[in-house]
């Protein structure tokens, strides 16, 4: 029982720097493409064979 008494202090630091990590990157805007990927996907530009 003395075990929680280090986990629990530990497990919410860890969770808060998750949440500090995610709140950085929505506000840094590395979310911001939500049409890029339906339009790239029907286009031909980029091959996953090259031309030989």
């Amino acid at each position: 029982m003395n075990i929680l008494v280090y986990l629990i202090p530990i497990s919410l630091f860890l969770g808060g720097i998750g949440l500090i990590a995610f709140i950085y990157t929505v506000r840094s805007n590395q979310y911001d493409d939500p049409q890029g990927d339906s339009r790239r996907i029907l286009s031909d530009d980029w091959d996953d064979r090259p031309k030989p």
